[in-house]
């Protein structure tokens, strides 16, 4: 919100000497942000001159340019050379004299140009910063102004104020606009606040005689889209009447150009109180209004020219024509006040805030009035808004007030709120007096009464965020003041903390990354044929989420897994040159059962929070949402060196990488052979945790490799995380390291062909007790020596006891009872 200091100070005492610092720093007191200061950037001599006769001469580029002798003032007129043509002789006009600085910032300076020397320049609206208006230079007559010749046009035209701008949060609708602001910078200073909308000249009787009718049916929130419409009428006014200087300048400095007298009247009453109003050329309508939603296949025309198809939420302004208007978002085009306007219909209403902000957002379609109906409107303030703009309208624009219009006001007061006490002392952890809470509440607009061990305290009408006692707390503790409130570091009570769950994804995200691969976040939102690919282990449709409005119509699914999104990672880093890429995301994947609907069922109104019965009906709509890990590995592992040759990744990586996860969170991983799709049939593998399959590893299809601009070997890992962390044995805990040696001995077994290795290895692991402290796979065996249909799995053995050295005969004794095991489960052999 960008806040004149000169309109501020109508409301509220700002020191004359107050800086900009000064007035921000008021307001971050009271809990504002500030932002940035704003002005017009001009100085030095800017004067009323007056065109006393001008000599068009042309130009060998085709130009015509004007010779202008101008009065400023002085004993001798000056020359300046003008481009312009939209002047005539006795105009007055803005000069800005040798010395001054325009916006830019550009020095004006005597110089010579087209044979003649320039003595300062002409200047245009939107070189004094006033406007985007170019095409000419600014008559001074066209702005209503008739000043003396050689008077000061920077304080005529206001260009020497400046306006401050704090960030108001959603909650806090009341501040968007000036009446607001002054009443928290009173708050924070002390300052005397004069409230607009109690100004004597606005206390009109409302005018009766124009038909309204509200027909909202299709209520948001169990109520009905409008609480209150208030219409008056204007006649005879010159809607060619230019807008005064003042009025474009503060316009203006609170970032809103300057269109037209009417279209400017009802934008500074709009941010003067804080309620839009909008006028209707009332010759255009056809009989009444009527407030209703949009019927099915209804259109508008809006005022930005754009014809918008309506939907059947959208509160609508209606006369018998059809629609006029989208309810606190834009008016429409058939009503529009133009030059030929005379007489005008004024309306000034409070929306309900969830209808106003669905359909901006819907027609997307932002708008400085739906901006502030969908964060609250005051509605005891529609009454003294349709009065200001009346005022202005005589006062600018030749108009008088007529008694036709209408008023209607459903709006129902905020039921007080019952603040016990001790509660705010007991809430904010500091102590407050009675008469504070009570001059604090009192300070914002609260009616307060004593009741038994309590206060019961009417919230004010502009401030529907104050909905329970907490609310109230932090308005007392923010006008009493944020240094009372002591600063006290919280102990942690016992047993808090991460989760198991949460250490082990931490451990698990750490063991990557320690490994030399980086972590990537990318966009969950992918193609079908991108789901169908890496969805599912077997070829075919993949059941996946379509979102309703998705940020690019050619991925509109959620995905199913999360190797398409490091896909596009790596592609993007490969087309810039960086080939050796090792990376992993940890991230939801959506997984919605065939057959299933989800999201189908209302929304909660959000104005009260769901119960536990809708809380569980909303996590049921929603799909299953497992954490996975996924990894890709493409390039080399080693670069290529003085005597190193490189060293390529492949799916010895990805199956390492597995193992670590694995390790990270103690759970016992098996590896098998596996098949996938989209991956090479001979170089895939199935990863296993209690004989449930978590994941899988291995190299994608070359010829899918190809296809998406990745080398023919691209190693990928995708794991359920989940599951993995399911599965965890135990707490990760610390092993003693043994200081005794260790026996090593080599383990030949003779299975069929079609046993898997691990499976082998789990058995001899499983037999070879305690002694046993590693054990891994070395070779794979098939060809002479070995029968038709078998194979020789030879497995390194490491054992060590904890107290002892081990003999040879005890390591042979637990790896032969290892080897029992296997040819318990497998029929295996011990190889000679």
């Amino acid at each position: 919100m960008r806040v004149p200091i000169s309109w501020l100070r109508e409301f509220v005492d700002v020191p004359l000497d107050a800086t900009p610092e000064d007035v921000h720093a008021a307001l971050v007191s009271v809990g504002f942000e500030e932002e940035d200061v704003h002005g017009f950037e001009v100085s030095g001599p800017i004067v009323v001159g007056q065109v006393l006769e001008f000599t068009p001469e042309p130009q060998s580029n085709g130009k015509t340019i004007n010779w202008c002798q101008v009065d400023v003032g002085e004993a001798e007129p000056r020359g300046i050379v003008c481009g312009a043509h939209n002047f005539v002789t006795g105009d007055k006009v803005v000069v800005s004299l040798p010395g001054a600085t325009l916006p830019g910032p550009f020095p004006i300076s005597a110089r010579k140009t087209y044979g003649h020397v320039s003595d300062g320049m002409i200047a245009s609206a939107r070189e004094l910063g006033l406007g985007e208006e170019h095409d000419g230079i600014l008559r001074l007559a066209s702005l209503g102004l008739d000043p003396e010749v050689g008077a000061d046009a920077i304080s005529l035209l206001g260009l020497d104020d400046w306006a401050i701008e704090v960030n108001v949060t959603p909650d806090r609708g009341y501040a968007f606009s000036i009446r607001g602001i002054a009443r928290e910078y009173a708050h924070a200073t002390g300052a005397e606040f004069r409230d607009p909308a109690l100004a004597p000249a606005l206390r009109h009787a409302p005018a009766s005689g124009f038909p309204v009718t509200i027909d909202d049916r299709s209520p948001v929130r169990g109520r009905t889209g409008a609480s209150v419409f208030v219409t008056r009428v204007v006649r005879g006014i010159d809607a060619g009447s230019p807008s005064p200087a003042w009025l474009v300048a503060r316009l203006k400095l609170a970032g809103i150009r300057s269109i037209s007298v009417v279209v400017d009247i009802t934008n500074y009453v709009m941010l003067e109180l804080g309620q839009p109003t909008h006028g209707y050329d009332l010759d255009a309508l056809s009989g009444g209004i009527t407030v209703r939603r949009a019927a099915p296949g209804e259109t508008l025309e809006t005022l930005d020219g754009q014809r918008r198809t309506l939907h059947v939420e959208d509160l609508l302004i209606a006369d018998d024509s059809g629609p006029i208007g989208l309810a606190g978002v834009m008016g429409g085009a058939s009503t529009e006040i133009g030059a030929t306007t005379v007489n005008v219909l004024v309306e000034a209403a409070n929306f309900d805030p969830v209808s106003i902000a669905r359909s901006a957002r819907r027609h997307r379609l932002p708008s400085e009035a739906s901006k502030r109906f969908e964060r609250g409107v005051d509605p005891a303030i529609a009454d003294a808004a349709a009065a200001r703009v009346v005022e202005l309208l005589e006062s600018l624009t030749g108009g008088h007030a007529d008694t036709l219009g209408s008023r209607w006001n459903v709006a129902v007061a905020a039921e007080p709120i019952e603040l016990p006490d001790g509660y705010v002392e007991a809430l904010v952890g500091a102590d407050y007096s009675d008469d504070e809470i009570v001059a604090a509440l009192t300070d914002i607009g609260a009616t307060i009464e004593r009741a038994t061990g309590a206060l019961s305290v009417a919230p004010p009408s502009w401030r529907p965020d104050l909905t329970d006692k907490a609310t109230l707390v932090e308005e007392v503790a923010r006008i009493v003041g944020y240094d009372r409130i002591p600063a006290v570091l919280p102990t942690a009570p016992p047993g808090r903390g991460l989760s198991r769950s949460q250490r082990l994804r931490r451990a698990a995200a750490q063991v990557l990354a320690a490994n030399g691969l980086t972590e990537v976040l990318s966009y969950p939102f992918v193609t079908s044929a991108t789901n169908d690919t890496f969805g599912s282990a077997v070829e075919g449709p993949v059941p996946a989420i379509r979102l309703l409005n998705p940020l690019d119509a050619e991925s509109p699914f959620l995905r199913t897994s999360l190797l398409p999104g490091l896909i596009e990672v790596a592609h993007r880093n490969l087309s810039r040159g960086l080939t050796d890429l090792a990376l992993y995301e940890i991230g939801s994947v959506f997984r919605p059962q065939a057959g299933e609907s989800y999201g189908s069922g209302p929304l909660p109104s959000g104005i009260v929070r769901p119960s536990l019965t809708e809380l569980g009906e909303l996590f049921e709509s929603i799909p299953p949402q497992p954490l996975h890990v996924a990894a890709l590995f493409v390039g080399a592992a080693v670069v290529h060196q003085p005597g190193q040759p490189a060293v390529a990744r492949g799916i010895a990586d990805a199956l390492d990488a597995a193992r670590q996860l694995a390790a990270s969170v103690d759970a016992a991983l098996t590896i098998g052979q596996g098949s996938h799709h989209a991956m090479h049939p001979g170089r895939t593998a199935e990863l296993f945790v209690a004989n449930q399959a978590v994941g899988f590893a291995g190299e994608l299809l070359p010829a899918l490799a190809d296809e998406l601009d990745l080398p023919r070997v691209t190693a990928v890992l995708e794991v359920n995380l989940e599951l993995l962390i399911e599965f965890s044995a135990r707490e990760v805990v610390p092993v003693s390291i043994s200081s005794f040696p260790a026996a090593t001995q080599d383990l030949s077994l003779v299975v069929p062909v079609e046993v898997p290795a691990a499976q082998v290895l789990s058995a001899v692991v499983d037999g070879a007790g305690d002694l046993l402290e590693d054990a891994r796979l070395v070779d794979d065996y098939r060809g002479s020596g070995v029968p038709a249909g078998s194979k020789s799995i030879t497995l390194a053995l490491r054992f060590r006891a904890p107290d002892r050295t081990l003999t040879a005969a005890e390591a042979s004794d637990a790896k032969l009872a290892g080897a029992a095991i296997a040819a318990e489960r497998f029929g295996a052999t011990v190889r000679e």
